[in-house]
């Protein structure tokens, strides 16, 4: 195992792995960021009530579903290994997909989002887990950037996209769900030729390797547990209001065209690429990643202040829009991904993750339904309540962050069995 554990040469096909499971990331945004757009159009087609929206905005990629696939996938992942559930849920969620494409019934768009979901949960642990496990020790932190990369350049496509397929209305949004279909079908056929993760067949040689939730209990993964979940959830329920902001700040920016609008979000989340590749990739290796998080939460900090501190000017906005992306890019949803695979030993990590990410994600989908009574409170006062959010989220970062920069997954683990 020493081979494995302490390679420090970094291969093409190491890259290659990274990128066909960060795909995943890509597939989890851009399905939410294109759901929410065809549900727009569905609701008039259909007649939808805006509590059926509700319902299928929370049990889909973006909440509800995808937990509850994260949760199942996970356990599946630890127990039959990486590569089985990250080669076959594809298939699923092309399935799943495909249902969206060709809908021609509201209960076509519930069953598909609800497949939809659970599968890019799925995909999710198993993805996340095999990146770090694959990874060169001296660069895992490198590599789970490009997954988050991929997540940031998926609403970016889907948008440009959907901005070029407009005049075609409720066909242009199924395009838009093909592309991800195939690109899930392409996937299944690539990942086919991938080998299984060296480090998780090595975790099945022991007498009896443990791939229960009971595992986790223990007060050294339970601490952890907490901490990705109250750091990352935190910012998660920023993130999932946020999107009340967004049209308010472009409509007081002027972008009063379709065309504006999708720009300025393809523009920001540009930057948010930029902070992950020029921040969070050439250093989390290499700092002391507990500072480098806590910079990004005073960042985001002061960004999100802005808004409930002075009026909505379009410097403002601007300077707002590239605070939170530069600093999200290097903040708490790219170490939650990272710290989630560190802190767990191989035969629970992807259980670990998805039993986190499922926390995070089915929080949202019930928080989302009291979304609109705080829409309701106002501007300002919706501003103070998400700085609130980011400011929790910084504080159990900058108190819980683990310092695993440059360290083996083995080292990692023995040092909390010495601890």
């Amino acid at each position: 195992m020493a081979t494995a554990a302490g390679e420090h040469l970094d291969s093409g096909d190491n890259w290659r792995n990274t990128i066909l499971a960060g795909l995943a990331n890509y597939i989890d945004a851009g399905s939410i960021v294109s759901g929410a757009a065809a549900l727009a159009l569905w609701q008039e087609s259909y007649h939808l009530s805006n509590d059926t929206i509700g319902l299928i905005g929370a049990f889909g990629p973006n909440a509800i579903g995808a937990g509850v696939g994260a949760l199942l996938g996970g356990w599946l992942c630890d127990k039959l290994g990486r590569k089985k559930i990250y080669q076959w849920d594809m298939l699923i969620y092309a399935f799943g997909m495909s249902m969206l494409v060709f809908a021609v019934a509201p209960w076509m768009i519930v069953t598909g989002f609800l497949i939809v979901g659970l599968a890019v949960g799925a995909d999710i642990p198993a993805s996340w887990s095999l990146i770090a496990e694959q990874a060169p020790d001296n660069r895992r932190g490198k590599h789970s950037g490009v997954a988050q990369v991929l997540w940031y350049l998926g609403p970016v496509v889907v948008l440009l996209l959907s901005l070029a397929l407009t005049s075609l209305g409720e066909l242009g949004a199924r395009i838009v769900f093909a592309h991800l279909v195939v690109i899930a079908l392409g996937l299944t056929l690539l990942r086919s030729r991938m080998a299984e993760s060296k480090r998780w067949v090595e975790s099945q040689k022991s007498d009896a390797p443990t791939h229960g939730i009971s595992t986790l209990l223990k007060p050294k993964y339970l601490t952890s547990i907490l901490g990705l979940v109250g750091m990352y959830g935190f910012w998660n329920l920023w993130a999932g209001t946020n999107g009340f902001f967004f049209p308010y700040i472009l409509r007081t920016m002027g972008a009063a065209s379709q065309a504006q609008s999708v720009a300025i979000q393809a523009f920001s989340f540009f930057i948010g690429m930029v902070s992950i590749y020029f921040v969070f990739m050439k250093l989390s290796d290499k700092v002391n990643q507990r500072t480098l998080f806590i910079v990004s939460a005073i960042i985001q900090v002061i960004g999100m202040a802005l808004l409930a501190v002075f009026p909505l000017t379009i410097p403002i906005a601007l300077l707002y829009v590239f605070l939170l992306q530069f600093g999200g890019g290097f903040g708490a949803q790219s170490f939650f991904q990272l710290w989630s695979a560190e802190q767990f030993p191989t035969a629970v990590r992807a259980t670990a993750q998805g039993l986190c990410f499922a926390v995070v994600r089915i929080t949202l989908g019930v928080f989302s339904f009291f979304v609109p009574m705080l829409t309701a409170t106002g501007f300002t006062n919706l501003a103070w309540i998400l700085t609130g959010f980011l400011v929790v989220s910084g504080l159990i970062g900058a108190i819980w962050a683990p310092r695993n920069e440059g360290k083996s997954l083995e080292q990692l683990e023995a040092e909390r069995h010495a601890s």
